[in-house]
């Protein structure tokens, strides 16, 4: 390692550096007198130094919160009539003291037992028990092949009438020429359902999502030749389809008066007659401006009048139009919103039910229609309505002037106006008189995947007792009478879907349910 060499210091350098050590004397000397007198300056920590001379974004520090003890409310002793600190003023300072944080200490503490919603509200409505829509959260979801009405329930029925009556329909039987998976009635998810109204054998049409009618013959057995081996396929069942529509057939009917013809609705925008006698289908009915887009939910013919047919569509109009006639329809806005279902009623068709997704069920009277002076303004005198918490999907009125709902809010009503035939025109009822006369809990949440579920009634039962049926999300098919009791809940072995399109046959103890898989389910 070499040698430091000493380096003289020359002469000027010295003279420079005695200047240096001679002012820091000074300074330091100048320091310790303004410390001796309380004047130095207070030391800078290293974080402000560090964060001063870096490049990093400056934060504000966090404030310490201190918890303040909360204190009674300070009051004039004067005004109290006590002499400043006596021992009387003190005893009262301790005593508002110990109340304040004896009740400061009750908020924190935990409640003990059991508690009831009602006594516990603290924004909201009043708690009702028998309107808790938490149950419609937690019960929500389909569990398949669980019973909710069976053998049990029927044993225990007291009344005579009404255990013949389930006895009866829980008797009805699925149909066992071919299992449900193999009655594939159309090719895509059923949305109309219904049966021929013959009653010499159940003949079954179903309208799908892609406007094809299928057609099954509930009568025909499986047919096997002693030739097949056991091993074969098992024979199919003979079905036929026809197109007539290019997007779902919404809903059909039969003609009161010729059950040869058979009227369809289509999101298509139009209404078609199907002729089984001479194979053909006609349209009726669709927009004169056929780039129009009117999609129509429903259809419905009068018995009195069978060229007149009502149709609603999915903005919330009602139509009237008369086969006979070129002229363009009646068109009523009845809703804001989508017209999900409606109804005549068979026995006074003059009377009309809506089901809308505006959350209302209302009832018209044809008979008396007005308004302004344009067609577009006119409209049936309301009878009255009800709501209920969501939307209604469908309203369906039986022979006996009921009307059955089935609403999201996972509920059946059912409206009774057995009545309605000496009613004048244009009567009007009240909320009281719009109130159900049965309600009945059902799990209707459908989803994406699955029909909606809507009630049916039997259009001419042979005991005369009005009853529907509607499809059950446990893949059953539930039926019951007008006063909301249950009749029966038809399932079987088979059945891999829910048969969410239900529907009774006129007159006969037959019902159908149809799935999304355009699979049929039929007991007899």
């Amino acid at each position: 390692m070499a040698r430091k060499e000493i380096v003289e210091l020359s002469e000027y350098e010295q003279q420079r550096q005695a200047n240096i050590a001679e002012r820091d004397a000074l300074l330091k000397q100048l320091a310790l007198d303004a410390a001796s007198v309380g004047l130095a300056p207070q030391p800078i920590s290293k974080s402000s130094t560090s964060k001063k001379s870096g490049n990093a974004p400056k934060r504000k520090s966090a404030i310490a919160r201190v918890k303040e003890e909360v204190l009674p409310r300070r009051s004039s002793s004067r005004l109290a009539g006590l002499t400043a600190d006596s021992e009387v003023a003190k005893r009262k300072a301790e005593d508002e003291y110990v109340a304040v944080q004896e009740a400061a200490r009750s908020k924190r503490q935990r409640v003990e037992g059991d508690l009831d919603l009602k006594d516990v509200v603290v924004l909201g409505k009043e708690w009702d028990k028998s309107e808790n829509f938490l149950v419609d959260v937690v019960s929500r979801g389909a569990k398949p092949y669980e019973r909710t009405f069976g053998e049990s329930e029927v044993k225990e029925t007291s009344d005579k009438e009404l255990r013949a009556l389930r006895e009866k329909m829980s008797s009805l039987e699925l149909y066992d020429g071919f299992e449900p998976n193999k009655i594939k009635i159309t090719p895509e998810r059923i949305y109309s359902l219904g049966f021929h109204p013959s009653p010499s054998k159940p003949l079954l049409f179903a309208g799908d999502k892609l406007g094809n009618l299928g057609i099954f013959d509930g009568s025909q057995t499986p047919i096997k030749s002693e030739d097949d081996d056991d091993d074969d396929d098992p024979p199919t069942p003979n079905i036929t389809s026809f197109h007539l529509h290019t997007r779902t057939i919404s809903s059909f009917q039969f003609s009161p008066h010729n059950p040869s013809h058979l009227y369809t609705s289509s999101y298509d925008s139009s209404l078609r007659l199907l002729d089984l006698t001479a194979s053909t289908s006609t349209q009726i009915y669709a927009p004169t401006n056929p780039s129009n887009d009117e999609p129509l939910s429903g259809i419905e013919i009068s018995p009195l009048t069978p060229q007149i047919l009502y149709f609603s569509s999915l903005d919330g109009r009602v139509g009237r139009t008369d086969t006979r006639t070129p002229s363009p329809p009646e068109i009523w806005q009845l809703s804001d919103k989508k017209i999900g279902g409606f109804s005549l009623n068979p026995s006074q068709p003059h009377f009309l039910a809506t089901a809308s997704l505006d959350r209302f069920m209302r009832v018209w009277d044809l008979r008396k229609i007005s308004g302004g002076s344009s067609k577009d303004e006119r409209t049936p005198a309301l009878v009255g309505e009800h709501e209920s918490r969501l939307s209604v999907s469908h309203a369906a009125f039986s022979s006996a002037g009921h009307v059955a709902t089935a609403s999201y809010d996972d509920t059946i009503k059912v409206h009774s106006f057995e009545n309605m035939g000496g009613w004048p025109a244009g009567k009007e009822l009240t909320d009281a008189e719009m109130v159900p006369s049965a309600t009945i809990r059902h799990n209707n949440q459908t989803g994406r995947w699955v029909t909606i579920l809507r009630p049916q009634w039997q259009l001419s039962p042979q005991d005369s007792i009005p009853r529907f049926c509607i499809g059950n999300m446990n893949r059953f098919v539930d039926i019951y009478t007008a006063k909301g009791e249950q009749l029966a809940q038809l399932g079987g072995e088979g059945i891999s879907a829910v048969p969410a399109v239900a529907q009774f046959h006129p007159s006969q103890d037959w019902v159908a349910g149809g799935t999304a898989s355009g699979k049929l389910c039929l007991w007899m």
